[in-house]
């Protein structure tokens, strides 16, 4: 399955110069959705826990978490999670975010493939690593549905091992 077929391009949005990577019509199609699944639950090698990065993702990893039967964990921007958590905070192509972990879903060993909708410079996903990694936990794998190669983000990441299925 090709799935750039289920992408559309939105541009200039959410600033000029950037095509938005709309994956709604993923979501909209039970066939492309399950592909999607069915291809991280291929890639990741053995995790204890799923963790993903806050927004769109949630959709996708809750589902494969659901189907590999191991937790996941949220990883949210800042004050989206009660209890007490543990943040860092980080540089994005056109913003400053944090994102924070709840204490309490820690376990020392923990091996964790992270997940998100888009690979762009990298920088989201590199706090994620850093935050884990903080924590004792081990960075088993970090899959994306896009990744925009343009952008050289995987030079970042190169002692991790990163999945993409669709690259630009």
């Amino acid at each position: 399955m090709d799935l750039k077929d289920y992408i559309n391009e939105v541009k200039d949005f959410p600033k000029p110069w950037i095509g938005f990577k709309d994956m709604s019509p993923i979501l909209a199609n039970h066939k492309a959705l399950d592909f999607v699944i069915n291809s991280f639950e291929l890639s990741v090698w053995n995790p204890t826990k799923i963790v993903w990065l806050d927004a769109r993702g949630f959709i996708f990893w809750s589902l494969l978490a659901y189907r590999m039967k191991i937790p996941f964990v949220m990883l949210r921007k800042a004050w989206k999670l009660p209890w007490e958590c543990e943040s860092i905070s980080y540089d994005l192509e056109y913003w400053s975010n944090t994102f924070e972990i709840q204490k309490e879903s820690i376990k020392s060993g923990d091996k964790v493939a992270i997940v998100d909708d888009l690979l762009a410079t990298g920088w989201s996903v590199l706090a994620a690593v850093w935050l884990i990694e903080k924590l004792w936990w081990e960075v088993e794998s970090i899959n994306n549905v896009i990744e925009l190669e343009f952008l050289w983000a995987r030079d970042k990441m190169s002692d991790y091992k990163v999945n993409s299925l669709i690259k630009y």
